[in-house]
């Protein structure tokens, strides 16, 4: 979700500032902004805020959740609270808490300073970054105020140490920019402990798409290894389907407790692929096809299938449905190939060009006959309806592979073990 705000935002200047929901009903006050930490020179990167709410009970605001922020109100986005007491994690800082009033250096000269205020700024993708600091020069004197400096992140000295973590922070720099996927093979090579270490660094968004690269037994392993609150928040950034499957390895009595822990409308969907019998097309299935109504424009079907979140394979067909649009959606009326949305003009109805010629599967189709029809109809893709014909998911060409290959194919025991070079810091990568 974008937040609509001015591109840049002094935090001090929000402490106090009142929260509200949606319907313009306040729900706290900000006392704080949470960053996280990285391991290379980049400034930390902004992930919530902390909201007083009655009662003096502090909690968690995610700022994918925040609609506008500004020096008058921020507004959230729903009006579902994640009521967790707010706990810091390894590799936060908590801005105003631990920067304000911290001796700082400033660059080039050495100069010393006093933190007066830090701004958080967004980049075109939405992100939130720490980028500027207000340092008060430091004078000698009582009776004098020193210069009041706006400075980049990188131009002060002192503002955060990641000393005590160097080892792992190193590792995560030569890690970064790897694909999910070489990922999950570096951290197969790591001995247990490290590997637990380097996953539990990563942010929550980077640990769900490698977790989703590992096999099994080590998806529950680096799991475990996390407090559950946080474990709960990894398991909503995942696709659904995914984190059904990771949690389909627990005990059932460890499955509910991390599903009550999640947010409810990022758990409903994992809790209902949940009750499909495995090896069926309800137990591999995606819950968040693209899905659009036969009204919507090919030009906006377009606009959905390029957005960035969206994997090739969902991208390869949108699902046109009678409303609601989410799954369990109204009646299934058929689908679209990108192709054929290529070809037509981008004022066209959904509606006009939908075909609907190859029967859907069922939640119950096993998987071998679902490999065997997608192999015949030469399909990426297939819709799952039930028994009322409402659209429930579809089963992607990558969760028929991601299935039907030994279930062990994801480990790296085999493989011979890479150079040093491959994973320690100052190797062959620069």
């Amino acid at each position: 979700m974008r937040v609509s705000t001015p591109n840049r935002v002094y935090i001090a200047r929000l402490a106090g500032v009142a929260v509200f929901d949606p319907n313009g009903d306040q729900v706290g006050r900000v006392r704080d902004a949470v960053a996280r930490l990285r391991a290379t020179q980049r400034p930390p990167e902004v992930v919530g805020l902390v909201a007083e709410m009655p009662m003096r009970r502090r909690i968690f605001l995610s700022i994918n959740r925040i609609t506008s922020i500004d020096a008058d109100a921020v507004v959230l986005g729903s009006g579902t609270l994640n009521l967790r007491r707010f706990e810091k994690r390894p590799n936060e800082l908590l801005v105003l808490q631990e920067l304000l009033d911290r001796r700082v250096q400033m660059e080039p000269g050495g100069q010393a300073g006093t933190v007066v205020d830090v701004a958080m700024e967004s980049s075109r993708g939405g992100e939130w970054s720490l980028s500027r600091v207000a340092v008060r020069e430091q004078t000698g004197r009582l009776t004098r105020r020193g210069h009041l400096h706006q400075l980049e992140w990188d131009r002060v000295r002192g503002l955060s140490d990641l000393a005590t973590n160097r080892g792992t922070a190193n590792l995560l720099a030569v890690l970064e920019d790897m694909r999910p996927a070489d990922l999950a093979n570096a951290l197969q090579d790591l001995p247990d402990a490290r590997r637990n270490e380097v996953a539990a660094a990563l942010d929550d968004v980077r640990l769900a798409d490698v977790l989703s690269e590992l096999p099994e037994h080590d998806q529950v392993e680096i799991l475990a290894a996390l407090d559950r609150e946080r474990a709960a928040d990894v398991l909503e950034e995942m696709d659904p389907d995914d984190a059904a499957d990771l949690l389909n390895e627990l005990p059932p009595p460890e499955q509910d407790v991390l599903l009550d822990l999640m947010e409810p409308d990022e758990a409903d969907p994992v809790r209902q692929l949940l009750r499909y019998a495995s090896g069926t097309a309800g137990s591999v299935m995606t819950s968040e096809p693209v899905i659009l109504p036969p009204d919507a424009t090919v030009a906006e079907a377009l606009a959905r299938i390029r957005e960035e979140q969206v994997s090739p394979a969902v991208a390869a067909q949108v699902f046109v449905t009678r409303a609601p649009m989410t799954t369990p959606t109204g009646r299934y009326l058929g689908m679209v190939h990108f192709q054929r949305l290529l070809r037509e003009p981008p004022a066209d109805l959904l509606g006009g060009v939908v075909v609907n010629d190859i029967d859907p599967l069922r939640p119950t189709t096993p998987l071998p006959e679902i490999t065997r029809r997608m192999a015949t109809y030469d399909l990426v893709a297939m819709p799952v309806v039930d028994r009322s014909m409402r659209l429930v998911g579809a089963v992607t060409v990558d969760d028929v592979l991601d299935h039907s290959l030994p279930r062990d194919w994801r480990d790296r025991d085999a493989a011979p073990a890479p150079s040093p070079a491959d994973t320690e810091p100052g190797g062959a990568r620069e």
